[in-house]
């Protein structure tokens, strides 16, 4: 019985990927002035790791390049998506990135009662006002006991 690398190469090289993919992705975009010219590099390693894979015959090398190899080719659209973040507040700017200065500039905060959707925020104990307050639905009022 011999022992097959392939699952276990694989499985390496989606998890060291995919970590340094998210690791790397953040900085480079925390960091870099223009996104192009990261991601022109991010694209074309990883399509020469797709070539590598495919010309290096089967097995657990062929595995492990054409998953770092499509890793980096997503990592370099991820960049624009993780910028999108940025954008909408949802990751954390730079304020010494030329890119991130005029959302930084004309972000304003909510006030934390409002961050919830349907008004108040959880835990609160904002009242409840108008006809849903008052004649709560007939299941909820047979389910308290009451009778109708």
């Amino acid at each position: 019985m011999s022992a097959q690398w392939t699952g276990l190469v694989a499985a390496a090289a989606t998890f060291a990927g995919v970590w340094a993919g998210h690791v790397g992705v953040r900085r480079i975009e925390f960091r870099a002035a223009r996104l192009w010219p990261p991601a022109v590099l991010l694209a074309a390693g990883g399509l020469g790791l797709l070539a590598l894979a495919a010309t290096s015959g089967s097995g657990p090398g062929a595995a492990a390049w054409g998953i770092l190899g499509m890793t980096l080719v997503f990592d370099a659209l991820e960049l624009f998506r993780q910028f999108r973040r940025v954008r909408e507040g949802r990751a954390p700017a730079n304020p010494g990135n030329p890119r991130h200065a005029p959302y930084l500039a004309a972000r304003t905060f909510a006030p934390k009662s409002s961050t919830v959707k349907g008004g108040a925020a959880k835990g609160s104990a904002a009242p409840e006002t108008g006809a849903a307050a008052a004649d709560p639905p007939a299941s909820a009022r047979s389910a308290k006991g009451g009778s109708e």
